[in-house]
């Protein structure tokens, strides 16, 4: 007779069910890779972007409509980086669980210190971002601070799965820390380098490194150089010591290219993002890689992809 009792409320029960996978939405490739450390097995990430793709230019495709529509979480980085497309897709998406002001959308650059903030906003200065520079993915202690805020925020919008959002987020932050004390030795003969870049991409990575922008490919941030600037250019790099110049894996090399082999002066590639290069696949290897293509360029090789 137990067992048949036993057996009556078993089948009368609510079969009990994993919880679904919180939908992430992620704007670029760093946010999908840190979700991913975070979430585990707990969240579905899709990127909107690869690192092949220049972030600023993307377009609003309606299979990105379908992905935002779905989504319980966007992660993007926010500082009008995306201001040319992200607000299409919300609009056509129209999710009210990831209009901005609700907890399901997540700006990265919220929670950092920006860099390069405008002191006037003129659109003949060229495409300057009035919040400061975007490209806060470039220094690893930017991902550990907006690491622990996108912990919370999963916390929050999945409380039956906060325990495990925060313990991934603290073991990958203690994997994190441990490479940035690393990084913070091998990284040290690049304190004070002298280098050119295609874009201005790089100010965070070079704060971190301690290492000096001279000059740009562009006179201006997104204005294409004229032949009588990369002229120029040509004559200064060396005169300002510029050990290398950068460009982004999603660049065309072209301008880097041509001055280089007018002024020897070696270019090297840097990944940008993770997935950027071969060897840069995860957050933590995004680094390494940019590191030893940065020393490898500080001894005067190139590095491309």
């Amino acid at each position: 007779m137990k067992y048949f009792i036993a057996l009556a409320i078993l089948l009368l029960s609510p079969i009990a069910r994993p919880a679904q996978a919180l939908e992430v939405f992620a704007c670029e490739p760093e946010w999908a890779a840190l979700a991913g450390e975070i979430g585990g097995d707990g969240v579905s990430v899709f990127a909107a972007t690869t690192a092949r793709q220049d972030p600023h230019q993307v377009q609003a495709r309606p299979a990105l409509i379908s992905r935002i529509r779905a989504a319980d979480l966007v992660v993007c980085t926010g500082a009008e980086l995306e201001t040319g497309w992200l607000p299409v897709l919300l609009r056509q998406g129209a999710n009210p669980r990831v209009q901005p002001g609700t907890a399901g959308y997540f700006e990265a650059a919220s929670f950092v210190r920006l860099l390069e903030v405008p002191t006037r906003l003129d659109r003949a200065d060229g495409d300057v971002h009035a919040a400061g520079n975007p490209h806060i993915q470039t220094d690893p202690n930017n991902i550990r601070l907006v690491g622990i805020a996108l912990a919370r925020r999963m916390a929050e919008l999945d409380p039956a799965r906060a325990a495990g959002y925060q313990a991934r987020e603290a073991a990958f932050r203690g994997r994190l820390d441990a490479a940035i004390a690393r990084w913070r030795v091998e990284a040290a003969p690049l304190k004070g380098v002298a280098v050119a870049s295609q874009h201005k991409n790089w100010v965070y990575l070079l704060t971190w490194l301690g290492m000096k922008e001279v000059a740009t490919l562009e006179p201006k941030p997104g204005v294409p150089a004229s032949a009588g600037y990369i002229a120029q250019m040509v004559d200064e790099l060396p005169r300002k010591g510029a050990k290398m110049i950068l460009y982004a894996a999603y660049q065309d090399p072209k301008p880097s290219d041509f001055v280089s082999s007018r002024t020897g002066v070696p270019v090297v590639m840097l990944p940008f993002t993770a997935g950027g290069t071969a060897r840069a696949g995860g957050l933590i290897a995004f680094y390494d890689d940019t590191v030893g293509r940065l020393l490898a360029g500080a001894r005067g090789h190139a590095q491309r992809d």
